[in-house]
Parts: structure tokens; sequence; C-alpha cells
């Protein structure tokens, strides 16, 4: 037995010496990755907290975008909620939360980024079947249908997130503890971030660029204009949820690599690199959850003059695309009872009857005068 736990420490060490470092050696990166969070925090975490509240009280109607915008807010904030952890585990250069926290820690960061990404594609969904299929918007979305939809995708992202609490460990290294994957095992380094990479950013994000390609095809060719506003609006989180994540999935792919990478310089290169890009990737990762009230908050300043606190509700209830569409529908309905209206009137009109009701009528007045 004390044969195979000194072969257990000496696996592990190794693959930790091919980078000469831990994720938290390198000052300027914890250093950097610390303010990161920082800032994050103080802006992300109480931005969300608003837009929940927003929805839920000030909110007339929640349509389909409020509620993915609802449940988008609760992953975010819930996030911005785990960062205090990881600002002291930066700045302490030192993981002193112990085993249990260390994998629940990050088994909640892996849901919560699973979910974002994952409700920014069903709002794409959603903006394709609207645009390409506006009469069947009713059917295919009931409120319903969205709230189950919705506890589906919350229900696989809690299960594909599991790998994070098998992987993660904490383990002692250079004088000091870190909270890391193993890596004493390179097929567990292979596993959980070609599944992050697949699962949290190829396939979701494969979905909400074909999407956006037929929307936007879809617009130039008919006459959405009022949706150009909300369409600029879920872009920009789209975009701005790639530009934060994408240096996070570039280094799993670089430590993905380096575990497959015989040993010699071209691992040791590897390892360097995700060693110290690890702590800065990872905080820049969180700001995609922050920036999302920001967005809402000029996009929808123009209601701030006259709805004061609800301007982000009243925000949301415009960009709903189902109410959108029934505002659509009635007016055309209010157009064809005009249609009726003025077709009674011209048979009116020529009806000889009514004619001579009409003149029966003035010779009266003409009478009394």
């Amino acid at each position: 037995m004390a044969q195979h736990n000194s072969f257990h420490s000496l696996n592990y060490t190794a693959p930790q010496s091919a980078g000469n470092d831990t994720i938290v050696d390198n000052k300027t990166a914890t250093t950097v990755g610390a303010l990161i969070l920082t800032l994050v925090f103080l802006l992300g975490f109480p931005g969300n907290v608003f837009v929940i509240w927003s929805i839920l009280a000030r909110a007339r109607k929640q349509s389909v975008t409020t509620l993915l915008i609802l449940n988008l807010a609760i992953a975010d904030g819930s996030l911005m909620a785990l960062t205090p952890f990881f600002i002291i585990y930066l700045v302490m250069k030192k993981w002193i939360f112990k085993k249990v926290m260390c994998k629940i820690l990050f088994y909640l960061c892996l849901v919560n980024m699973y979910a974002s990404i994952h409700l920014i594609m069903m709002m794409s969904l959603y903006r394709l079947v609207a645009i390409l299929w506006p009469q069947r918007i009713s059917v295919i979305t009931s409120r319903r249908t969205i709230l189950r939809v919705l506890a589906v995708v919350w229900v696989l992202v809690i299960v594909a997130s599991v790998p994070a609490i098998l992987f993660r460990d904490v383990k002692n290294f250079k004088n000091t503890t870190v909270c890391e994957s193993f890596h004493e095992i390179d097929q567990h380094v292979v596993l959980q971030y070609t599944l992050e990479l697949v699962l949290g950013f190829l396939i979701p994000y494969g979905i909400i660029l074909v999407s956006y390609i037929c929307i936007l095809r879809r617009i130039r060719q008919t006459k959405f204009r009022r949706r150009i506003r909300s369409e600029k609006l879920i872009l920009a989180i789209v975009l701005t949820f790639c530009l934060f994540w994408l240096p996070y999935h570039v280094i799993n792919m670089v430590q993905v690599t380096w575990a497959l990478c015989p040993k010699g310089p071209v691992k040791d290169m590897l390892g360097k690199v995700w060693h110290s890009s690890r702590a800065v990737t990872s905080s820049i990762a969180f700001i995609s959850s922050c920036v999302n009230p920001i967005l809402y908050f000029f996009a929808g300043k123009s209601y701030i003059r006259r709805e004061g606190l609800a301007f982000m509700a009243r925000l949301f209830e415009g960009t709903g695309l189902d109410s959108a569409t029934r505002k659509s529908r009635q007016n055309s309905q209010n157009s064809r009872d005009k249609d009726k209206d003025m077709d009674a009137v011209m048979l009116k009109d020529k009806d000889p009857d009514s004619v001579t009701n009409s003149n029966s009528t003035v010779k009266p007045v003409k009478n009394g005068k």
C-alpha cells in the first residue's frame, strides 16, 4: 500500500514539474486574475440581482424572452456569488477551503458555464422559430413548453458537470496547496477539457451561428425592422460570451495537447503556457457573466427617464417576440375589421333605402328651420 501511495505521488509531481509551476505560482497572473475577479464581482453580482428583481417584481408579463433572460441572470448571478472564494485563492496563492469545497465550487462554476451558453443557444433558436415560422410560435413556444425545456436544460447541465467533481482534488505541491484536476492520469485531463470544449462551446456555438445566419438572411428578405433592435441585443450577448470564453477554451486545448504530448521540450513549453495562463483566462471567462447587465443598461437607457427602476423590465417586455407577434396579429386583425367597416359603409351608401331614409331624416331638419 505504501509503495502504491509513493508511486501515486510520483506520478502526480512528474507532470507538474514539466510545467515547472502551479497555476498560482505566477505572481503577475494571479494578481491580474484577482483584480479582474474583484471588478467582476462588484459589477456582476449586484447587476444580475437587479435583473432578477426587475423581472420578478417589475415585469408586467413574463414572455419567453424574459424567462430565458431570467434564467441566464440566475446562472450568471450564481457564478458571481462564487468569485470571492477564487479571489482569496489567487491572493493567498493557496487553496484553504478543503477538498469538498474544491469539488463543489468548480462543479458549480461548470454548471453555470454550461447553463449560460445553452440558455443563449435557446434564445437564438427562439429567435429563429419566431422569424421563420411566426404563425407557429405560439404553439411551439407556449409557456408550459418553455418551462419544461428549461427544466431539461438545467438537468442536463447538472449531469454534464459531474466530471468536475470526479477529477478535481486538493494537492500539495511546491510548499503550497492547489485545487486542480487530476494530472497523474492524462486521460482525465483529455476527457474533462474535451467535454467542456464540445458541450460548452463547439455544439452550442455551431447552433447559434447557423441560427443567426438564417435570421439575418430572413431579415434582409422581409420587413422585420422592428425586431432588429432586439436581435442586436441578443447578438451582443452571444458575441461577448464567445469573446470572453474563447481564451479559456484555447488554454483547455493547450492542456489537452500537453497531456497527449510525449515527454520533451514541446511538452515542457505547453506546460508552462497553460500553467501561467490558467488563472488569467479563467478570470476573463467570469467577465461574460457580469457584462450582460451592462448590455441591458445601454439597450434600455431610453426607458430610464420614463420608467425609473422599472426600465429594465420594460426593455425585456419590449424584446419579447411573443408579445410582438401578438401585437402584429392584433394590428392585422384591426386592419381587417376596419376594411370590413369601410365595406359596410360603402354598401350602406349604395343602398337606395338608406338614401331614402337619409333624405327623410334631412327634411324635418330643414322644415324645422
